[in-house]
């Protein structure tokens, strides 16, 4: 079969991988159709990522059609499925208690291991949700808007809310969307005049330019100078996520949706003094995989303004290569596998 492999940073190809053979009982052998190109994916091929090991087939938001299974598996070979990546051990303190998003041995297809871009991929049964009517173009968005809907639900919202999402690329806006599909009042916030644009006339949403004032007088002025009720930050950047801190409001709460690799410092004093929840969000669950899929069947998600780049299996390399630098217009990037 063909597959997309990064050998190392920077060397990316398209190469000759054996076919993934007869899915193992509780498996099955799936048709990749479409892959999301993630911002981990962009990582991965500039050496960015803490944890991994190469050569690695990317790729872990996915749909497919089931083409073989194995013992004990009951989807109909010919089924259309939306793939959830996070392989989870099942028997961790996290899986016992239903969090195997966060399990103790996890391993996310893509990253600690081969992931879908390719032709075919062995997947447990249990990660593949039947998309039930969703095209598979659209099946391949739910991971990736999956992450935005764990994160509202992680925080506890209540309709109403004034909210603010720092961070507006594709982690971000789902984010916000689904933090307006949860009834809260949400303002983006954000240093690309560019995306934030985006934001404000494609999608509706309040926006807070960082690149022409100073994010703290931009919250106060938007807030009345009291904070926001929730903060989310997706920008997977160490000082956006410390500054956030400020930007929250007695009694409010801080969401950590992105990841970075540093140590996070913030004042006690100011902490206490708001009472302040912080929230940590990984990954997704059933639940969430769920919630995305039924709001993309009822339009609340605008799929066709944030899919702006497709590609295919074979131009992959030149193209993913050339969007990890040349960012402009550059939502969401699909490749188009079958």
């Amino acid at each position: 079969m063909k597959a997309v492999v990064c050998r190392s940073p920077g060397d990316l190809v398209l190469e000759n991988r054996a076919e993934p053979g007869a899915p193992p009982p509780g498996w099955a052998r799936i048709a990749v159709s479409h892959v999301g190109i993630c911002g981990t994916d962009y990582h991965i091929f500039e050496g960015k990522h803490p944890f991994l090991a190469y050569p690695r087939i990317m790729g872990h938001e996915v749909s497919g059609t089931v083409v073989e299974r194995g013992d004990g598996v009951e989807l109909a070979i010919g089924e259309p499925v939306i793939i959830n990546p996070y392989l989870a051990c099942g028997q961790c303190v996290a899986c016992r208690h239903g969090k195997p998003n966060c399990c103790v041995r996890i391993e996310v297809l893509g990253v600690h291991r081969d992931g879908a871009m390719c032709d075919e991929i062995l997947v447990p049964a249990q990660n593949l949700y039947p998309a039930n009517g969703l095209s598979l173009g659209d099946a391949a968005a739910v991971e990736f808007l999956a992450i935005g809907a764990h994160a509202v639900r992680r925080s506890l919202s209540a309709p109403g809310q004034r909210t603010l999402i720092i961070g507006a690329g594709p982690i971000g806006l789902g984010t916000a969307l689904f933090a307006r599909i949860a009834g809260l009042d949400v303002s983006l916030l954000d240093m690309s005049t560019e995306r934030l644009a985006f934001a404000e006339s494609e999608l509706g949403f309040a926006a807070l330019d960082g690149s022409k004032a100073q994010a703290a007088d931009l919250v106060r002025q938007a807030s009345g100078g009291e904070g926001f009720d929730l903060v989310f930050d997706a920008t997977g950047n160490t000082q956006s996520v410390q500054s956030a801190f400020t930007h929250v409001a007695h009694g409010g709460a801080l969401v950590l949706v992105s990841v970075v690799k540093d140590d996070i410092t913030f004042s006690d004093p100011e902490f206490h003094k708001r009472e302040m929840t912080l929230v940590g969000s990984r990954n997704a669950l059933r639940a969430d995989f769920d919630h995305v899929a039924a709001s993309i069947r009822n339009g609340a998600v605008p799929l066709e303004k944030l899919v702006t780049h497709r590609t295919t299996l074979a131009d992959t390399p030149r193209d993913l290569a050339r969007w990890a630098h040349e960012k402009s217009g550059l939502i969401k990037a699909v490749i188009e596998v079958g």
